[in-house]
């Protein structure tokens, strides 16, 4: 994503910071200063090389444009980027720039780089996912039971509470994160296997090599080589596209509620923010646009990484450059809608009084459920499903509240009085266990 018009919709700048060319450059030179430390430390190279080959590992010694054009004729960067490494390292110490990427691949330095790239923006995600998750623990128990409108195939249902909806949001969220703790063990580790996986430019020495990269880089060392094995960076992409759908639904739920004829919950208000070129009345749920945008994206840019993992023998033939693309992209969308969702939710505007007096849009149709099982307990199911629905189509073709058309028919009220009839309608006390449901989330 490399656009000054739409970055800060969908990306945020320090995302797009995160994996620009210069991000993407700098992890691959930082591979390289390591490996240097490395091979240094366990004797495979002069430590007099480690000091001048570290000091050009610096992204701003570097012409991206030059970078690209030779990236173009080598089928990637990190041909032509160890190219000019080598050259910047002989420019003071030419017998250091004979070690320069010693005993390692270009895939090594891309892959790994990738690695670091992501560690850096996982620390990012995991800031703004405890984030989002404070925000949505205080907005459902300050609305633990605040009565509204369930609604199931865009019609109403039963009460719900608006504390109950949040914990839901919640809920999944913790989800992700829970995922995200148990695959960061298996995401950051390092790629190093030199030419066709087996370390053999490094002889007796490729594993020794290997531990002291990993620890220096602070990455954990897999069995073998990844080369051509991709599901690591698929399961990272899969759980991005996850919390990208999560995302997508609370912002789908916000913009639902938003809408004029509901108005139950509204994006924060700003200035400037979601109004329109030509009807000065109008509030849309902007954020909610670009967070929907990128859930409705991350499917696409995920299906490119499961297509991307039968890859070809030891290292794969154009499976893998399509990655280069798709992961950091899916990355940045969704940190985006992550950054976006977790400034919002906590200066949500909620709207009460009109959630319940939506609750009585239908005329008290919405308590017909818990009228009839009320009723069941006395008379059985079916015959009292028979009496409710009687009345609520009489209800419905004489424009009346339900309560009124119960109240005269002798058959229910032979075995519900008034008082109970009034108790049955009061809908906070048919949400069941949604207070539980949401202590449970928040507890």
């Amino acid at each position: 994503m490399n656009s000054q018009l739409f970055t800060p919709l969908f990306a945020s700048q320090e995302a797009a910071r995160l994996f620009d060319d210069n991000a993407r450059l700098q992890g691959m030179l930082d591979f390289e200063a390591a490996l240097a430390r490395a091979e240094a430390k366990t004797g495979v190279i002069p430590a007099a090389a480690v000091r001048t080959i570290e000091g050009r590992c610096r992204a701003d010694l570097f012409d991206i444009g030059e970078l690209a054009e030779a990236t173009a004729k080598a089928g990637n960067p990190a041909i032509p980027m160890v190219k000019r490494l080598t050259a910047l390292v002989a420019e003071t110490d030419k017998d250091a720039a004979r070690f320069v990427h010693w005993g390692a691949t270009s895939q090594d330095a891309m892959d790994t780089g990738l690695v670091l790239q992501i560690r850096a923006a996982l620390e990012v995600i995991e800031g703004d996912l405890d984030r989002l998750a404070a925000g949505l623990a205080g907005l459902a128990s300050a609305h633990r039971l605040t009565p509204m409108v369930g609604r199931t195939w865009m019609q109403h249902a039963l009460p719900v509470t608006f504390g109950l909806k949040v914990a839901g949001w919640l809920d999944a969220v913790n989800r992700h994160r829970e995922r995200l703790c148990e695959l960061k063990p298996r995401l950051l580790t390092l790629q190093f296997g030199g030419a066709a996986g087996t370390l053999a430019a490094l002889g007796e020495q490729g594993l020794t090599v290997a531990s002291a990269l990993a620890d220096d880089l602070g990455l954990t060392l897999p069995n073998t080589p990844w080369h051509a094995h991709r599901d690591r960076v698929v399961e990272f992409g899969a759980w991005l596209a996850l919390l990208a759908g999560t995302l997508g639904k609370i912002a789908r739920d916000v913009s639902l509620l938003m809408q004029t004829d509901v108005g139950e919950v509204f994006e924060p208000a700003g200035a400037g923010k979601g109004g329109s070129s030509t009807m000065p009345h109008k509030r849309n749920p902007v954020t909610a646009a670009s967070v929907m945008a990128a859930a409705t994206r991350a499917p696409g840019l995920v299906a490119t990484l499961f297509a991307a993992m039968p890859q070809e023998h030891e290292r794969g033939l154009g499976n893998w450059h399509a990655e280069w693309v798709a992961l950091p992209e899916l990355t940045m969308l969704t940190m985006g809608a992550l950054r976006q969702v977790a400034d919002m939710v906590p200066d949500l505007e909620v709207d009460t009084a009109r959630m319940r007096a939506n609750l009585e849009v239908t005329h008290g149709l919405i308590m017909a459920e818990r009228v009839m099982m009320a009723l069941g307990a006395k008379l059985g199911r079916l015959h009292a499903h028979e009496l409710v629905e009687h009345a609520t189509k009489t209800a419905v073709s004489e424009g009346r509240h339900l309560r009124d058309v119960l109240g005269e028919d002798k058959a229910i009220t032979a075995e519900l009085g008034a008082d109970e009839l009034d108790r049955l309608f009061d809908p906070l006390g048919y949400v069941g266990q949604a207070a539980a449901f949401v202590d449970r989330v928040t507890g």
